[in-house]
């Protein structure tokens, strides 16, 4: 490929001031907005999961105290499902790539796109304010009948959460029009990439299970405003269809931050292993399957609630058979890597830590799917264990993994590869040190969101604190080197990866119009089988 001409400047340069951002309707500049403001709320919910872990060194309030606790507790969590887990991928590389994948020169609507980013800056401040003003000991999923009775003002969180949910359904629409009415001539659905389908069926999920959580968050407030009796006993409603409708959308919102990051995984495993992918039509399978089920398994978080047997025993089985479609694409990721061409790098250790937790956390999700277990383990550390496999450690590994494997394409610049691939090992051994000792914890019995705890289980929270500080190290040197290569790293080139990722045949960083020429696909993505890779050890 040729240069691009000299008088034709990227999306960087295209505009200068910080005016051309912040009106911007260029999809690129919308993806690198998202993506400041989602490490900044990563950065700040990081900071409160440190605070409990020090909290959580001995068995005595020594730091934080019992209230304390509570709502540095509730800042992490909301901070972390609401501000980075469930946006993180979908708003930042997913608004960056899906129509340079697709051959579009932008998203359907890209008003729609910055008004988006707007909703969810506004969200988010709300509800940081409210965090902090507030003092809200609630926890993130903010059950009733203690949301609309407790003395903490719950309602700015609330309005916050729904304004952002608001933001993500506007994403979802906007994306699942961009796949349907603007793929360049050539891209059929079977030849669209998996980041793509990735995309696609997370797009459906924001679009139908979010209204669900914006109608019960208003309820809430509603409810603790005007004391109607909806979710509270005393005043004749009913907490068990609070959770019902709370968990309709938040357990399918585990795949909000899932799905896209196993797309993330599907497009990292093919550019360096040089191989086509073991199956296509499998992991698109997945995907697909994997949207639909997570809608009917709900129920398998309150065995505990009353429920019926049969009942429970419907929501169990359903919730293992995600298990099966995802047991498919772990498959297809090993069947991809199996004899390839592979080239160590950071992005790639980051894909087989993904793989690592997504079959640890689902493992120990079809535990906690079976009744009589889940009845042993509910509200204990073990439960804390495998949300963070599952949710933040699959999610986590997936974000770094596109954050690592895209940012020449979106900077036009490289980072070192050794200190890269130091901190992904550094992480990974820190997250698996920090949340294994829970799951000891749960089997022993000890229940969550507690300050205090008996002394025996103080050695298990000593290691899961040790690793939290390796995290912490982490974190820490990735921000250190990216710094560095934003401002002095080499340039990368088009393509430094020698991806065939559709992605890769615009320049790097793309132009504002994404191509100098209108693409069309003639071949099938991922095609690794007319070029003879070399092979690194």
């Amino acid at each position: 490929m040729s240069p691009p001409p000299a008088e034709v400047p990227s999306y960087l340069t295209a505009e200068a001031g910080l005016w051309s951002w912040l009106r911007t309707k260029d999809h690129k500049r919308i993806g690198v907005l998202y993506l400041v403001l989602v490490l900044l709320f990563f950065a700040l919910g990081g900071f409160f999961a440190l605070a409990l872990r020090l909290e959580l060194l001995t068995p005595e309030p020594d730091v934080l105290g019992p209230m304390a606790y509570n709502r540095a507790f509730t800042l992490h969590g909301v901070i972390m499902v609401w501000l980075f887990l469930i946006p993180s991928v979908p708003t930042t590389f997913g608004n960056f790539l899906l129509p340079i994948m697709v051959g579009a020169r932008d998203v359907a609507f890209p008003r729609l796109n910055l008004f988006s980013w707007y909703l969810f800056a506004a969200g988010g401040v709300i509800t940081l304010w409210g965090l902090f003003q507030g003092g809200a000991d609630t926890g993130w999923t903010f059950y009733t009948p203690y949301s609309t009775t407790s003395g903490t003002d719950v309602l700015p969180i609330l309005v916050g959460v729904f304004i952002i949910g608001f933001s993500s359904i506007l994403t979802g629409l906007n994306f699942i029009v961009t796949v349907h009415t603007l793929r360049a001539p050539g891209l059929t659905w079977m030849r669209m990439p998996l980041f793509v389908w990735a995309l696609y069926g997370t797009s459906l999920i924001q679009v139908l299970a979010t209204p669900i959580l914006g109608m019960v968050l208003l309820l809430v407030a509603v409810e603790r405003v005007a004391g109607i009796g909806l979710f509270d006993v005393g005043r004749g409603g009913d907490p068990v269809l609070f959770q019902h409708l709370f968990w309709f959308y938040s357990h399918p919102a585990v795949y909000i931050m899932i799905l896209p990051t196993m797309g993330v995984l599907s497009e990292v495993i093919c550019a360096f292993s040089r191989k086509n992918p073991f199956s296509y039509r499998m992991i698109v399978l997945g995907t697909v399957g994997i949207a639909f089920v997570g809608f009917f398994s709900w129920g398998h978080h309150m065995f505990v609630a009353g429920q019926s047997v049969a009942g429970s025993g419907a929501f169990g089985a359903l919730s293992m058979l995600v298990a099966i479609f995802t047991s498919i694409k772990v498959f297809t990721w090993i069947g991809t890597l199996y004899r390839g061409s592979i080239v160590l790098s950071a992005p790639l250790v980051y894909a087989l830590g993904f793989i690592f937790f997504i079959f640890f956390g689902g493992m120990t999700g079809v535990a906690v799917a079976t009744t009589s277990a889940d009845v042993h383990w509910h509200d204990t550390y073990f439960v804390v264990g495998h949300f963070h496999y599952i949710m933040v450690g699959s999610a986590l590994m997936g974000f770094l993994a596109a954050l690592h494997y895209w940012f020449p394409k979106m900077f036009g610049r490289m980072y070192p590869s050794g200190p890269a691939i130091g901190s992904a090992v550094l992480i990974i051994f820190g997250f698996i040190v920090t949340f294994l000792p829970h799951f000891l914890l749960g089997n022993m019995g000890m229940p969550r969101r507690y300050a205090t705890y008996p002394a025996e289980f103080q050695a298990l929270h000593v290691a899961s604190t040790a690793g939290a500080s390796l995290l912490a190290y982490g974190f820490l040197g990735i921000a250190g080197y990216l710094v560095w290569a934003l401002v002095k790293g080499p340039l990368a080139g088009d393509n430094p990866w020698r991806s065939h990722g559709y992605e890769w045949a615009s320049h790097s960083p793309p132009p504002a119009a994404n191509f100098l020429t209108p693409p069309e696909f003639e071949r099938e993505p991922h095609d690794y089988t007319v070029v003879e890779a070399p092979r690194v050890y």
